[in-house]
């Protein structure tokens, strides 16, 4: 190991020699201890080591300063748009971490929707921090409410804090009950059948009508038949052709009451 020293000027052995310890610099300075004229900061007189003669410096803090930090892009925004980055990167990471950029984008837009509504009123950063206090609240109202059923938005601080402590959401009254759509159910006959294919469609076709060619081609008409059977055939159909099967089956659609 070596240590970099700086060459005296004009003969003057008595300066102390080497760099600041604030920004690393060349010391101009007469004293070891004094106010760097490079950066203005209170610093000392500090030599560099080295690992050979090249002068490959090893100091793991300066490496790091000089690591160029990973951005996202936004920090080019210029005007109110980088005012509303800063003020939603301080309630982006309360989020979960697969959604932070989701909550930085909301934030984002929300003080931009509420700056474009705001009138004639003043939009200080006080105000910004609150709507974005609000947003990363509302942000974890909606998890709970998709991931546990629970939707503690509508219930007042105190509830929210006594929940919180004594961890009563599973007692909750107002907790949503969900179910898997992949849940078995089991009928009176003993057959299984997923809960999901049990859910009543509101557009659901009358099968047994579709089902009896017999009655449905007595008053079906030709050009719905040729139609059919150019389906049957693989042969594309034309706009004209989707257009008027597509009012077919909407008359025979069958509305559940």
């Amino acid at each position: 190991m070596t240590t970099a020293i700086i060459a005296p000027a004009n003969g003057d052995h008595k300066r102390p020699q080497g760099h600041c310890s604030k920004c690393r610099k060349v010391w101009t300075l007469a004293t070891e201890n004094g106010v760097c004229h490079w950066c203005g900061k209170p610093s000392t007189c500090q030599t560099i080591r080295t690992n050979d003669s090249r002068g490959i410096k090893t100091s793991r803090t300066r490496k790091q300063r000089q690591t160029p930090a990973i951005d996202n892009g936004y920090d080019q925004l210029d005007g109110e748009w980088l005012t509303y980055y800063k003020v939603a990167s301080r309630f982006n990471h309360k989020a979960k971490v697969e959604d932070t950029e989701d909550l930085l984008h909301d934030i984002i837009l929300t003080l931009a929707v509420a700056k474009r509504n705001n009138g004639h009123k003043p939009f200080t950063e006080a105000v910004m921090y609150r709507i974005a206090s609000y947003t990363q609240a509302h942000y974890w109202y909606k998890h709970y409410k998709l991931t546990m059923g629970l939707d503690c938005g509508h219930c007042s601080k105190s509830q929210r804090h006594k929940c919180r402590e004594n961890w009563l959401y599973g007692d909750c009254p107002k907790a949503i009950k969900l179910d898997r759509l992949n849940k078995p159910i089991l009928d009176n006959e003993g057959h299984t059948t997923a809960l999901g294919d049990l859910i009543a469609d509101d557009k659901a076709l009358d099968l047994d009508a579709w089902l009896d060619a017999r009655t449905f081609l007595l008053s079906c008409p030709h050009r719905l038949v040729q139609i059919a059977q150019k389906r049957l055939d693989g042969i594309p159909l034309n706009n004209a052709d989707k257009l008027y099967l597509g009012k077919w089956r909407k008359r025979e659609q069958k509305r559940l009451l």
